[in-house]
């Protein structure tokens, strides 16, 4: 990496993001809520925000801070060409992505990883939260594989690892030596709770990966009601076990697409019931708009999508994340955050000149993670930015412009790696 001699950075940035109100009292705001700041930083750090006065002397310049995807799946990513899910359904691509759990290897997975990670480094990341399959022997040789990589890539990316298992495994003694791993890693605990449900099964299955994970001060992200059936039906059994043990670790909900078919009341106090009870949720527009919803020779009106502003309204952190890479599950996705904002807006109806749009891709997304810094800037602040040649949010999503990555103060030079 080389250090430019100025640093500093004239640019429009989103006034939202700013944490002291203070250091943009006289800034004039675009209709986007953007404003034109001098930005200049030394060790890595933000040392002076200043506001630009002059209208004639305006920036061309698009600035935010590193973001985040709160939801991925690296270690099977880039898998679509051999295992493609021609039929795009939920089921085709359990069975495709079965297919190719049983052939892959340490290699596949530690190649296919570090490619993404290389892609979401250039594309403006400084964090992920990858859910790995780690069930079986393989299924631990990979989660090993990524805790590695965590290692190796934190001066660049924050990898959190979620082992994703059958719920019932969490309660064997493979599942509890596993979880012991994951919380010592800095982990956390997964699964998948959707249609078929059995009550008995489900509540148990849930109350004792709770239990676990509080004996290990290790945190949750749940695979649930990723379905267009039943809605909400996995998040009210959660509910249910919330109510039966004291909790104090941080739970988080990815998914909750079918909560949104529930009717308004309902679904307020449903909501209501999750603010209360502390729990995270994760919304993931592009696979499940993908996926779900789906009838033969019929465009879907109505697709299961977590209710975003319904649980903001009530109180509940909800991010957004990207899902998956190019694999069974969606044939896109490239771990792009600029891409996602953009893609995400026409399904969503979240406009990231509202705090509450941009929340989701920005603060609430750190939140979700336990980040330290949470990608608002005041004096002190890391000095990591994705640098856009932009002056508005619709230039930024829409046009292919030249993108410059900010770490801790340098420039990230492209044959750095």
């Amino acid at each position: 990496m080389n250090v430019s001699k100025e640093n500093f950075l004239e640019a429009w940035f989103p006034r939202g993001l700013v944490r002291n109100g203070n250091d943009v009292l006289s800034a004039q705001v675009s209709v986007e809520g953007l404003c034109p700041l001098r930005i200049a930083w030394d060790k890595g750090k933000i040392i002076s925000i200043q506001v630009i006065e002059s209208k004639s002397a305006l920036p061309s310049k698009f600035l935010l801070p590193r973001l985040v995807e709160p939801h991925s799946h690296i270690d099977k990513a880039f898998t679509w060409n051999k295992f493609p899910n021609l039929k795009a359904t939920y089921e085709g691509a359990l069975e495709v992505n079965l297919e190719e759990y049983k052939v892959r290897t340490v290699e596949d997975v530690r190649s296919r990883s570090e490619r993404a990670l290389n892609i979401a480094l250039r594309s403006g990341l400084r964090a992920i939260r990858t859910h790995v399959d780690s069930f079986g022997l393989s299924g631990h040789q990979n989660l090993e594989t990524l805790l590695e990589l965590k290692r190796e890539w934190e001066s660049f990316i924050h990898l959190q690892c979620v082992a994703l298992v059958p719920l019932e495994y969490w309660d064997t003694g493979e599942g509890r030596l596993l979880a012991s791993r994951v919380a010592s890693a800095g982990g956390l605990l997964g699964g998948v709770i959707a249609p078929p449900f059995d009550n008995n099964e489900s509540f148990l299955n849930l109350l004792k990966l709770v239990q676990l994970a509080s004996q290990l001060n290790c945190g949750i992200d749940l695979h649930i009601d990723e379905s267009d059936r039943y809605p909400g039906y996995g998040i009210k059994k959660l509910i249910q076990v919330l109510r039966h043990t004291d909790v104090r670790v941080p739970i988080t909900c990815s998914h909750s697409s079918s909560m949104g078919l529930l009717r308004p009341g309902e679904l307020c106090r449903l909501a209501d019931q999750i603010s209360h009870y502390g729990v995270n949720v994760i919304a993931l527009p592009l696979t499940n708009s993908w996926l779900l919803g789906r009838y033969s020779n019929k465009t879907p009106i109505t697709r299961p999508i977590a209710p975003i502003r319904q649980l903001q309204k009530a109180g509940v952190i909800v991010a957004v994340g990207g899902d998956n890479v190019q694999d069974p599950w969606f044939p896109l996705g490239r771990l792009d955050p600029i891409e996602l904002i953009s893609l995400s807006m026409p399904i969503t109806q979240l406009a990231p000149w509202y705090r509450l749009g941009l929340a989701p891709f920005t603060t609430s997304a750190a939140a979700v993670m336990g980040m330290q810094w949470d990608g608002t800037i005041g004096v002190g602040s890391p000095a990591d930015f994705v640098v856009i040649d932009a002056s508005s949010w619709t230039e930024a999503l829409t046009t292919k412009t030249k993108r410059q990555i900010l770490l801790s103060g340098k420039w990230l030079e492209k044959n750095e790696f």
